[in-house]
């Protein structure tokens, strides 16, 4: 696919931020031309479809301030520096739900942003649910709660779901618990 990719002629970084990090690069595109592109490197993340019993996920609300509302969404977070997805998907669903998992399985990679940003976030399924104590990171506030993978799939479509890593999630979750 060599006819189609772009080539680096050089480039800077115009934001370092804790979480993202900004940069302007030059580019050489197919037909010779050149272009600029503006895009975020992120650290990734992973994201759980938790199957608290057959046919019902556990779910989030919490507030989203770049989009200034309280949101519905499946349990997630960012990478650690030099943590594994499977670890990261451990520690997001304990600390933010209470629940840990027997049954761990990789279903999936979703690049939710790919015109501007590289971030990656990992899917898993976690099954064989057990509640334990929550840890929330300082500043973080949410409520847990279980919803039927019918009810989930309605709320998308009323959108009362639209984080499109939730519904990435939902499109999984059908495909393996159904």
């Amino acid at each position: 696919m060599k006819h189609l990719e772009e080539t680096r002629i050089d480039g800077e970084q115009i934001l370092d931020g804790r979480l993202l990090k900004v940069f302007r690069d030059h580019v050489r595109l197919p037909d010779g031309r050149e272009a600029t592109r503006e895009y975020v490197k992120h650290p990734g993340a992973c994201m759980v479809i938790a199957e608290l019993r057959p046919g019902v996920l556990i779910l989030e609300r919490q507030y989203r301030y770049p989009v200034g509302r309280v949101c519905l969404e499946m349990p997630a977070g960012k990478l650690d520096p030099d943590e594994s997805p499977l670890r990261c998907a451990q520690r997001e669903l304990q600390e933010e739900t209470g629940y840990s998992a027997t049954g761990w399985r990789h279903v999936g990679t979703l690049h939710p942003c790919i015109g501007y940003s590289d971030e990656h976030i990992e899917i898993f399924l976690a099954q064989g649910l057990s509640l334990g104590e929550r840890k929330l990171d300082d500043g973080e506030f949410l409520d847990v709660l279980e919803m039927s993978l019918e009810e989930a799939e309605a709320a998308v479509l009323d959108g009362r779901i639209s984080d499109g890593k939730t519904i990435a999630g939902l499109f999984w979750a059908r495909k393996l618990l159904v």
